[in-house]
């Protein structure tokens, strides 16, 4: 079973990163400026796990 993935929204500061990674697993929120989750679970998870080390302000995250 494929773990979730989960932005922390009011976290984010829309620097757009996580969709540069991994556009299958993130997209761009125009309206809010901020990053959201397309693909929940599925995704590639070294891509995922790159996002989440690259994220400027560790908003990404694994649900628990």
């Amino acid at each position: 079973m494929s773990r979730k993935v989960l932005i922390e929204t009011e976290e984010c500061i829309g620097c757009q990163s996580c969709v540069e990674l991994c556009p299958d697993v993130f997209g761009f929120d125009e309206d809010a400026e901020k990053a959201k989750v397309i693909m929940e679970e599925g995704g590639a998870e070294d891509c995922i796990q790159e996002a989440m080390d690259t994220c400027p302000v560790e908003c990404i995250h694994w649900e628990k």
